[in-house]
């Protein structure tokens, strides 16, 4: 007689659950002091905007790691987003500083118990599809902490990893942006006073870039509104049906602000929060 095949443990769930409140603690506590910890002022750091990255694999960092690791960076005033765990340190013949404090961030993946005989996948490399027979154990999703340092906490690095990127001229960085927007294909129309996306015609409209105060503007508005371009039904099935005001449109808001942020800093472009008023609701 088979088993049946068990969730989580209550210890388990217990720590997942605490990450998580741990993680949107430090957000509210952001928003609470009016700010969004997506969005600080770049232009006061060192560091200059971009993703953080791992300075051993070059990856960058992703989720709810970028705002973590953004918010330490910006609060430290340290001048490089490359991060590194101790024992990573220690393999480029470096060395974490006496005293140095580290950055918690997380991991989440899922896998496949071992007990039902699967070897345990990451979840982007397919452990999260449904299982094709009743008899195949489901992938159990999972979430750690570990802890990571800036390099400006480093020591004895190889001399390419202290060295800061050159910055991207404002044309590249333009140049960019419209090659990105083009690739996406969305259905991007240039005219009248407001930007918007009409979820039921699947187009975006946005003023012309000369209605901007400045370029840099007019890309982060098309950002914002391709953020929620991926919401249609073919593409990531989001909710749009909550009306001005409600939970569910702050919601929706609160993903297209993060999408442009995540995007800006990965083009060079300083983000900068569209829709200041709507804390409040993404407090709730």
């Amino acid at each position: 007689m088979q088993s049946k095949e068990r969730g989580p443990t209550a210890s388990q769930r217990h720590t997942r659950e605490s990450l998580y409140q741990e993680v949107t603690d430090r957000i509210v506590a952001n928003l609470e002091q009016g700010r969004a910890p997506w969005v600080r002022p770049w232009g006061k750091s060192p560091a200059g905007v971009g993703l953080p990255r791992n300075a051993a694999s070059g990856r960058p960092y992703s989720g709810i790691n970028i705002l973590i690791l953004w918010d330490a960076v910006l609060a430290e005033g340290w001048p490089a987003q490359r991060w590194l765990t101790f024992r990573q340190a220690r393999d480029l013949g470096g060395m974490v500083r006496k005293g140095a404090r580290g950055t918690t961030v997380f991991y989440a993946a899922k896998f496949v118990p071992k007990r039902r005989g699967a070897e345990g996948r990451p979840e982007n490399e397919g452990a999260d599809d449904p299982p094709k027979r009743p008899d195949q154990p489901r992938a159990v999703p999972f979430l750690k902490r570990f802890t990571v340092f800036n390099i400006a906490q480093c020591e004895g690095l190889p001399d390419e990893l202290e060295a800061n990127p050159v910055a991207t001229s404002e044309c590249k960085r333009l140049a960019d942006a419209d090659a990105l927007i083009s690739a996406t294909g969305a259905d991007l129309r240039i005219g009248g006073q407001d930007a918007f996306y009409s979820p039921n015609g699947d187009y975006i409209v946005v003023p012309p870039l000369t209605a901007f105060g400045q370029a840099l503007d007019y890309y982060r508005t098309c950002l914002h509104e391709l953020g929620h371009w991926t919401s249609h039904s073919v593409r990531l099935a989001r909710d749009l049906s909550g009306g001005f005001g409600s939970p569910a449109y702050a919601r929706e808001e609160l993903v297209a602000e993060m999408a442009s942020a995540f995007v800006c800093a990965v083009l060079g472009i300083e983000p900068t929060v569209r829709h200041a008023d709507y804390l409040a609701s993404w407090l709730e």
